[in-house]
């Protein structure tokens, strides 16, 4: 995984330092006697391959130098600086002088990649690890969505199933509520009908001597059954029994109970009084 970062930016420094050097032995070999342009063609390509051997030494014990990195980008745009100039002044094949001027730049630009590369590079069980998390991650997330997806269907199944049995009970209710109606229609005709009313009568047991009872139709509503501790008479609490009573029943448990259950069990106990006796009762205590 390293070469594939740092074989291209040897190749391209390779590449830019052997173009740097033969531009200046061509450039100002015609000018200064060709020794001359070798030394500054060398001392080019050396400065910036010794600040870049230093930059590496000093990545590689995990620090950064910016005035090493300030110093190996001068070099580069020396190097630069000679392409373009040398293609600005030539003759012939200006153009493609001009195109590969951006070599120095680019060798420089791939060292610096390399160097996040290498920054930012884990070894293989660490991104077992990452790989590892992130498909549990992705496995726990399939899992909520089929759950959240299997709910929905449920409550969908559910509420439409309740809706049938509703619609169903409602069309008996109302069945039932029309069938009522007609008794009871008929029972209030029956009842109003003079024929019918004298038949009624004189089948009735009689109440009081010479006194024909009416005859009257059956109530129809909801019923309460009444208890026989309901029937019997209950005598009433005076204030100091009954404040005795909630006070007692307050501190049955700990903490204390709050008005509403204490009501609740004073009822329950078969005690009564008013609800105004027993809120009375409730504020003189608490």
């Amino acid at each position: 995984m390293k070469a594939k970062t740092v074989l291209p930016a040897v190749a391209m420094t390779a590449v830019s330092m052997v173009l740097t050097l033969a531009v200046v032995m061509m450039w100002l070999g015609t000018a200064v006697p060709w020794p001359v342009a070798l030394v500054v063609g060398l001392g080019i390509d050396g400065g910036w391959l010794a600040t870049l051997a230093y930059e590496r030494r000093l990545a590689a014990q995990g620090d950064h130098n910016r005035i090493v990195t300030a110093v190996g980008w001068s070099f580069g745009l020396v190097a630069a600086g000679v392409l373009v100039a040398h293609a600005l002044t030539a003759e012939q094949g200006a153009g493609a002088w001009l195109a590969v001027a951006w070599l120095p730049i680019a060798a420089k630009a791939l060292w610096l990649v390399h160097g996040l590369w290498e920054r930012t590079a884990l070894t293989q069980s660490a991104l077992g690890a990452i790989r590892g998390i992130q498909q549990e991650a992705r496995d726990e997330a399939a899992v909520a969505r089929a759950r959240l997806r299997a709910e929905a269907a449920t409550e969908e199944t559910r509420l439409t199933a309740v809706t049938h049995a509703g619609a169903r009970v409602a069309r008996v209710q109302a069945k039932t509520a029309k069938s009522l109606a007609g008794a009871w229609s008929t029972l209030e005709a029956a009842r109003q009908g003079d024929d019918t009313g004298r038949a009624l009568t004189s089948v009735t047991s009689r109440v009081t001597p010479d006194v024909t009872p009416r005859w009257e139709l059956p109530v129809w509503g909801p019923t309460q059954p009444i208890t026989a501790r309901s029937l019997e008479a209950v005598p009433a609490l005076t204030d100091q029994e009954l404040d005795d009573l909630v006070d007692e029943i307050r501190h049955s448990q700990t903490p204390a109970l709050s008005y509403r259950e204490m009501a609740i069990r004073f009822r329950a106990a078969g005690h009564s009084a008013s609800e105004v006796r027993l809120r009375a009762a409730w504020k003189r205590v608490a």
